[in-house]
C-alpha cells in the first residue's frame, strides 16, 4: 500500500492511497478521511461509500463535503474506486459499461472476468486492507449513489451481519428492469436473467431475513428516475416483504453531487446512530 497523498482537513487527514488488488488482478487507488482522534490508539467506526458510474475515489472526497461532519461523529471514510483500472484490464466505449462501471458484481464472463470483480473486493479484499492498516475495528456502515447505491444495497442485503446500516441516494434499484443494469448485466453476468437477481436490491430486499437499518434518498428532478433508478419497484417490495426501509423524495433535487452535498448530514448521523451505539 502506497501513499498517494494526505492532506490535512477539519483537523483530521484525507488521504489516497494505491496498491496491487490480488482479487482484481491491478493496481488500484482509494481514499480515506482519518479524523484527528484517530490519530490516538484507539478503534474507529467506519463508512465505506461507494460511487457512481464514470466515478473514481476522487468524486465524493472532493465534492461532499462529508469530511466535517465524519470529524465530528469521529468516523472513518473509505472511498474505494468504481471498477478495476489499467491498460490491460477490458473496457468498453460506453460510459456505462467498463472501466467506471464496475457495478460492484462478480463477472462470469468474456472479457470481463479476469479484472471485473469489485463485490469481492469491496467485501472482502479492500476491509481486509482497511483493517490491518488503519485504527478501525468491525462497525461498519456501507451507503453510495447511483451505481454505488445498487452496490451499497446488494452488498448489504447479501450479507447479513456485516453492517450496522445502510443507505443510498438515488440508487439503481431494480437493475434488471432498466438499461443501465440490463446492458450491464448482460456483458458481465451473461444471459442467464435469473443470475441478476443476486444483484438486484428489490429481489434481495423482498427475500431478506435481517432487518438492517436502511435509508434512502431521491431527488425528485432526477433525470434518471424513472427509466433507470425505479426506487417505486424497491419500496414495493418493502411494503410486501414488512421491510422498514425509509425513502425520502426531495423536491426539486436532481442527479448530481450538490443533491448529496444537501443531505450527506443527514447520512452520516443516520449511520452514527448504530456505529456508536454501546
Amino acid at each position: 500500500m502506497q501513499l498517494v497523498s494526505k492532506t490535512q482537513c477539519f483537523d483530521g487527514a484525507q488521504c489516497q492511497y494505491t496498491h496491487r488488488s490480488d482479487v482484481l488482478d491491478c493496481e488500484m487507488r482509494f481514499s480515506v478521511f482519518l479524523p484527528s482522534q484517530a490519530e490516538k490508539d484507539e478503534s474507529f467506526p467506519v463508512i465505506y461509500w461507494l460511487s457512481g458510474l464514470t466515478c473514481t475515489d476522487e468524486n465524493f472526497s472532493q465534492k461532499a463535503g462529508a469530511q466535517r461532519m465524519a470529524a465530528e461523529l469521529g468516523i472513518v471514510l473509505v472511498i474505494p474506486d468504481t471498477s478495476p483500472r489499467g491498460d490491460d484490464v477490458a473496457d468498453d466505449e460506453g460510459y456505462d459499461l467498463g472501466k467506471g462501471a464496475g457495478f460492484y458484481v462478480n463477472a462470469t464472463q468474456t472479457p470481463w472476468k479476469p479484472h471485473y470483480r469489485m463485490y469481492d473486493y469491496i467485501v472482502d479484499e479492500l476491509p481486509a486492507l482497511i483493517e490491518a492498516n488503519f485504527p478501525v475495528g468491525d462497525r461498519r456502515a456501507i451507503c453510495g449513489h447511483s451505481m454505488g447505491g445498487h452496490g451499497a444495497l446488494t452488498i448489504a442485503l447479501k450479507n447479513p451481519g456485516r453492517f450496522t446500516s445502510v443507505s443510498a441516494f438515488s440508487p439503481i434499484c431494480n437493475p434488471i428492469a432498466c438499461p443501465w443494469g440490463e446492458k450491464a448485466f448482460s456483458a458481465y453476468l451473461g444471459e442467464d436473467r435469473s443470475t441478476w437477481e443476486e444483484y438486484d436490491a428489490t429481489v434481495l430486499l423482498s427475500r431478506a431475513t435481517e432487518r438492517l437499518p436502511m435509508l434512502i434518498s431521491q431527488g425528485e428532478e432526477d433525470q434518471f428516475l424513472e427509466q433507470q433508478l425505479k426506487p417505486n419497484a424497491l419500496e414495493a417490495a418493502a411494503e410486501a416483504a414488512g421491510y422498514p426501509v425509509k425513502i425520502e423524495h426531495h423536491a426539486g433535487y436532481d442527479h448530481s453531487y450538490y443533491f448529496i452535498a444537501s443531505f450527506i448530514e443527514q447520512h452520516l448521523r443516520f449511520h452514527a446512530d448504530y456505529l456508536l451505539a454501546h
